[in-house]
């Protein structure tokens, strides 16, 4: 068994390569210090350092050992980090961000019951527009739609089913299509050009065909518009079901579903985060995200 003590003597000696500097920077007696690389080496059996002019330099098995005594340092440093945060409370800062699709509809009421389960907890709820580009270890992101690499941890969580929609009014002024080919007789209203670059419909037997959206005369940039653009009449648009269902709780009767056999490819909901060790907040936060996940989600 290793002797801490022991380790750290050793390991502040080889990045000083002196006795005098290593005693001064750990507060110890020059005695101390050189009685405990002693020990180490005998409990070793092996020379570890020897003096060369005024410096002390490795010796073959100094420096094959220097890397397990980094290794042992900070694994044990590490693990009184871990032990201390069990002793704290879920307490500190974090920051959550969520795809502007999913912020109002969802997730503010999910914060909202984890600050009040969390008291000593700050949050900061912020719109996600587009995805992280560096690690922040007091940061959680949720995105929606397809995903690339960006440097962090991504857990699906899981997905958004999408429909073709219209609004009564548009129906009433103009016969909703019966086949996807005739689609681009219709106005079509795009969500920031997501469905410029054509769109892959699927029939529930199984057949699948691409389609090619007419040039959009309205344009938006946020789901809520896109939503309220079709169900004021301005033409058909892709949306996704749950979302739908969301805003029929308040405004019943705005939006009906255009050609319901077929649907486009669905949106996956991905829960982003820093690899490596994360504090305790970090982790109640993603557990409370995974357990407020509507079963809609998984379906």
């Amino acid at each position: 068994m290793y002797d801490f003590d022991e380790l750290n003597a050793f390991a502040t000696v080889m990045t000083t390569g002196s006795l005098t500097r290593s005693a001064q920077s750990m507060g110890l007696a020059k005695s101390t210090l050189s009685r405990r690389i002693s020990q180490l080496e005998t409990r070793l059996n092996q020379p570890l350092l020897r003096r060369q002019a005024n410096r002390l330099i490795p010796t073959e098995a100094g420096l094959l050992f220097h890397t397990y005594c980094r290794e042992l340092l900070a694994l044990a440093a590490n693990s009184q980090e871990a032990l201390a945060e069990l002793k704290e409370d879920i307490s500190g800062q974090l920051t959550l961000k969520v795809h502007a699709s999913l912020t109002r509809s969802w997730a503010s009421a999910v914060i909202n019951d984890f600050v009040h389960q969390h008291p000593h907890i700050e949050l900061t709820l912020q719109t996600l527009e587009a995805l992280p580009t560096s690690p922040d270890s007091h940061c959680v992101h949720i995105w929606l739609g397809e995903l690339s690499e960006c440097g962090l941890h991504q857990e699906p969580v899981g997905e958004l089913k999408r429909g073709l929609y219209s609004s009564p009014d548009y129906r009433d002024a103009s016969t909703l299509p019966s086949h996807p080919n005739e689609l681009d007789q219709y106005a079509w209203v795009d969500l920031l050009g997501t469905t410029q670059e054509g769109l892959s419909l699927c029939h529930r037997d199984g057949e699948t065909l691409s389609f090619q959206p007419p040039r959009s005369r309205l344009r938006v940039d946020l789901a809520l518009l896109h939503m309220d653009a079709i169900a004021r009449g301005q033409g058909i648009g892709v949306l996704p079901h749950w979302l739908v269902q969301q805003r029929e709780r308040h405004h019943p009767g705005e939006l009906i579903a255009c050609l319901p056999e077929w649907a486009p490819p669905p949106l996956p909901i991905t829960l982003l985060y820093a690899y490596g060790h994360q504090p305790r907040r970090v982790h109640a936060l993603l557990d409370f995200l995974r357990a407020s996940t509507p079963t809609e989600w998984n379906k």
